[in-house]
């Protein structure tokens, strides 16, 4: 995994880590972003034909639990460096240390100014290196580097020590995701030793089509038929939401982590491939996200800062 690979004008490159903590009571999500896809300012740049993605990065941490906070920071390219194993945004990065990915983090929060501050390291049982198409062009890619890994958290700002599993993955693409896709679902779920991820995209102007992948402790992948498609409800804002499941078996929210007007991240309690297991949720609706009252909120959402240099 580098963190160097180009990045086409009008495109992006991200880095996702989402982890739950052993005990249950906590969770986190981190999201490194080159071509910032749901950046306001990376669209309105666009639109001007000005479409550098290094102008237009940010670093996004999300704390779910007792000590919840949320930040995203887009920073412009004199704010950011990069190397194969390294890459940083203003005052946080990412870094391969050995065999473990290091997450320095130092975030101010939104809307309430608070920060973020600390070390997080993730060591994957096994890197994995094949890449998937989600589109039928070829445009935007996926890649689970890391299906399963242990995780240590350790913040001073909150204060807050915890571990867990946690999964690692990376997508890429030349075009803005709206562009491609209308809307899509996605989770994970942590079995006893595997991790199955589900993939359900609608692509514009084409058959909606759907992904089932078993991982083992190895990276090893399995394709799996998909499961039954199960309806969850709708979020706050409306949203819809759906998953996959084994047949016959009951799907509940345990708790909505992320609910935008775009876009939701939740906590499931699924059966997926035999077994009960908890999953990681997503939901993202494009138009919803393309839509001018949406955009308009974005900037309180996802503050700019300059460089100071």
């Amino acid at each position: 995994m580098r963190f160097d690979q180009p990045v086409a004008p009008g495109g992006y490159a991200w880095w996702y880590v989402d982890a739950l903590s052993a005990d249950g009571r906590h969770g986190l999500t981190l999201i490194a972003f080159i071509g910032s896809v749901f950046s306001p300012y990376y669209a309105w740049q666009r639109r001007r034909g000005e479409a550098d993605p290094l102008n237009h990065c940010a670093l996004n941490v999300a704390l779910y639990g007792p000590r919840a906070r949320w930040s995203m920071t887009e920073r412009g390219a004199a704010d950011v460096r990069r190397e194969a194993a390294h890459f940083s945004v203003g005052p946080s990065a990412l870094a391969w240390v050995g065999d473990c990915l290091t997450i320095t983090i130092d975030e101010v929060c939104v809307p309430i100014p608070r920060r973020i501050r600390g070390t997080i390291t993730v060591k994957p049982t096994a890197l994995g290196r094949r890449g998937f198409r989600l589109d039928a062009a070829g445009r935007h890619h996926w890649t689970p580097f890391a299906p399963r890994a242990h995780i240590e958290v350790h913040l001073s700002e909150p204060e807050l020590e915890w571990s867990g599993i946690a999964y690692l993955d990376s997508n890429t693409g030349v075009e803005p995701l709206e562009n491609a896709f209308r809307y899509w679902t996605w989770s994970r779920a942590s079995l006893a030793e595997d991790t199955v991820v589900l993939y359900d995209v609608e692509e514009r102007g084409r058959a909606s089509h759907a992904m089932a992948l078993r991982f083992d402790a190895h990276a090893e992948v399995e394709a799996l038929e998909p499961p039954p498609l199960v309806r969850l409800p709708s979020t706050r804002w409306a949203v819809p939401r759906a998953t996959r499941a084994d047949a016959g078996q009951r799907v509940r929210v345990v708790q909505t982590f992320e609910d935008a007007p775009f876009y939701s991240r939740s906590l499931l309690a699924t059966h997926v491939a035999g077994a009960p297991a908890p999953a990681v949720h997503e939901s993202l609706d494009l138009d919803r996200f393309s839509s001018r009252w949406v955009q308009c909120l974005l900037p309180f959402r996802m503050p700019r800062r300059r460089s100071r240099a």
